[in-house]
């Protein structure tokens, strides 16, 4: 059975559109749809139409009888819409808006057009722009508590000072001393916090040769005793596209953010229990150009994108949303500081992190504006 002239046309549209008989086979698909679900048209022409429409399962919270609605629109007529949909492509969810409406094309014939909306950029967007106002919220909250901290701070340093001068016995100046190096630790984790007042000095800078500054660091951390008590060193793999551009950075404020990263990964690869010999541990660092990208509400026509990927146990999704914000850490003997900096030297250069994890795979993604 083949579709009327009116299917050239469809080829043109950007949404991507699918027509099925009233025994759910599928009859049409256009190539915004052959995008989506990555097959040819001659071999989704037939497939069963649950064959490639696969939403959520069955108990699931978002559970939906899609049979059912699809049997509601072939007696009835009536069209549906689902927002926010997951569909299974491949071995990967895809967010989407689909819309399901009738067409008899002749007469006794009933067909299912089936439209479809990929929404996974725009949720991104408006994901990333609410997480950034909380950060920001976050941040300048922690940054108020640090200023009324510091303050008092001075005040217990010089009056321990002076307590210390006129104790009469000096083995009572032991507490004192006690006193004033907490005050100095404090002092430092709130000025950590405050974060520098210098501006970056930017200036044309290479990507790869931040990276390569970085990498000697991470392998003299791996030739301490500790590191080579395992017997399995951590593989530090480039990939590299050498033909990025340069952009205008800071190379030693991008340095710490990529050495803070690499460190967290290389800590939670070195603290898990050995791997077998055919699961080497590793930290990816991978550069690409990426298309079309939205950073702060402003579409770049292209950014660079630096993955600092690593196969490590992953970060606990309960930490996962809100892993950028001030004193949150999964680590013992963290601080919860080193990503909240990360994503400031970030937002002075114009660009973002983004953080994907499951166990046995976490990626951090740096993305930076180079026009």
């Amino acid at each position: 059975m083949s579709l009327p002239l009116s299917s050239s046309i469809l080829d043109q549209l950007s949404t991507a559109v699918m027509v099925c008989s009233a025994n759910l086979e599928v009859l049409y698909v256009n190539p915004s749809c052959e995008a989506l679900f990555e097959l040819s048209q001659s071999r989704a022409l037939g497939m069963p139409l649950f064959h490639l429409l696969q939403e959520a399962s069955e108990g699931s919270s978002n559970w939906f009888d899609l049979p059912k609605a699809l049997s509601r629109v072939i007696d009835s007529g009536h069209p549906f819409t689902r927002r926010e949909a997951l569909i299974r492509v491949g071995l990967q969810d895809k967010a989407v808006d689909y819309s399901v409406s009738l067409i008899e094309p002749q007469e006794k014939e009933k067909w299912l057009l089936i439209e479809f909306q990929p929404i996974e950029r725009l949720l991104r967007i408006s994901r990333d722009e609410a997480q950034a106002q909380q950060y920001q919220t976050t941040r300048q909250l922690v940054r108020g508590v640090a200023h009324e901290v510091k303050n008092p701070l001075g005040g217990i340093r010089g009056a321990t000072q002076l307590l210390a001068r006129s104790l009469p016995a000096p083995d009572l100046r032991e507490f004192t001393q006690i006193i004033l190096e907490e005050v100095d630790r404090l002092t430092l984790m709130v000025d950590t916090l405050l974060g520098s007042r210098q501006p970056p000095a930017f200036v044309s800078t290479n990507i790869h040769e931040v990276l390569e500054r970085v990498l000697p660091l991470l392998n003299s951390v791996q030739n301490t005793p500790e590191a080579l008590a395992l017997n399995q060193p951590v593989q530090l793999i480039r990939d590299y596209d050498l033909s990025l551009p340069e952009l205008s950075a800071d190379p030693n404020l991008l340095i710490q953010v990529v050495l803070n990263i690499s460190m967290n990964a290389l800590q939670a690869l070195t603290e898990q229990a050995p791997t077998s010999a055919r699961l080497p541990r590793q930290i990816t660092f991978r550069t690409r150009i990426q298309r079309a990208f939205t950073i702060h509400g402003i579409c770049h026509r292209s950014v660079i994108r630096l993955d600092i990927e690593d196969n490590g146990p992953g970060i606990p999704p309960a930490l996962l949303e809100s892993v950028f914000y001030p004193m949150v850490t999964g680590r013992a003997k963290g601080t919860g500081l080193g990503l909240s900096i990360a994503q400031d030297i970030m937002q002075l250069h114009k660009g973002l992190i983004e953080c994907q994890s499951v166990a046995g795979r976490t990626v951090f993604s740096l993305f930076l504006p180079w026009e």
